[in-house]
């Protein structure tokens, strides 16, 4: 079986080595959408084993590497190395946390032009902890989330650890915004207006980067996991 999993139409997963933030362990996973012209755009890059590089190359060249939000930055240096022409969009914050990369933009709430019309995309904003870009791939009809809507099994976490994640409702029924992500928020207004934007898109799939995938009625899932910032 490939490292990379097909989810759709041009569209490709793959999941990644645990890694370890302020104690906590969490899982990783990637996205690779191929465009109309061939190309890749590489969303969330996870460690770059020799076999999901060869897994990459077989599906085209990659053309973009995009970090969602500053915290998912482990990776991207042996991305840039392995993809030097690839073009590196920073998430809000990340440029200043990872002076050391040669980011060539910033991601912004217009889709840039190389995939304008195939991706589209929000940036949930006035966030303290980190301002997520979430995206949307029409041929697929999948919307990929970071660190905005997770959710762990029972038993990932064991002792103290356990406890605070379930308290911060990262162990839960369901996918949902974690509570320090939802305190975190400085501007309810701004945050309600950047998910109407993402409650208003076609979505059948929900890919996320920590909790299991959506696969059916993606639209209605958003909904109801973002019930507590709408209502």
């Amino acid at each position: 079986m490939s490292v990379l999993q097909p989810f759709g139409d041009e569209i490709w997963f793959a999941d990644g080595p645990i890694v370890v933030a302020a104690g906590f362990r969490y899982p990783t996973r990637m996205a690779v959408i191929r465009l109309a012209n061939g190309g890749l755009f590489a969303w969330s890059p996870i460690a770059l084993s020799q076999e999901l590089r060869a897994a990459v190359d077989a599906l085209g060249e990659v053309h973009f590497l995009v970090t969602p939000t500053k915290m998912h930055h482990l990776s991207l240096g042996m991305w840039r190395n392995a993809y030097p022409r690839a073009v590196l969009y920073a998430a809000p914050g990340l440029r200043e946390r990872r002076l050391e990369i040669g980011f060539d933009a910033d991601l912004d709430d217009e889709p840039a032009p190389g995939w304008k019309g195939q991706i589209e995309q929000v940036i949930v904003r006035q966030n303290a902890i980190a301002e997520e870009v979430v995206f949307f791939h029409r041929q697929s009809a999948t919307a990929l989330f970071a660190d905005l809507l997770q959710n762990f099994p029972h038993g990932w976490f064991s002792g103290a650890q356990a406890l605070v994640a379930r308290l911060d409702g990262m162990i839960a029924p369901a996918p949902r915004t974690p509570n320090k992500f939802r305190w975190a928020f400085t501007d309810r207004s701004a945050a309600r207006a950047s998910v109407a934007g993402i409650l208003a898109w076609p979505s059948q799939k929900v890919l996320m980067a920590h909790g299991a995938p959506v696969t059916a009625d993606g639209q209605a899932f958003l909904r109801r996991a973002f019930t507590w910032l709408t209502h």
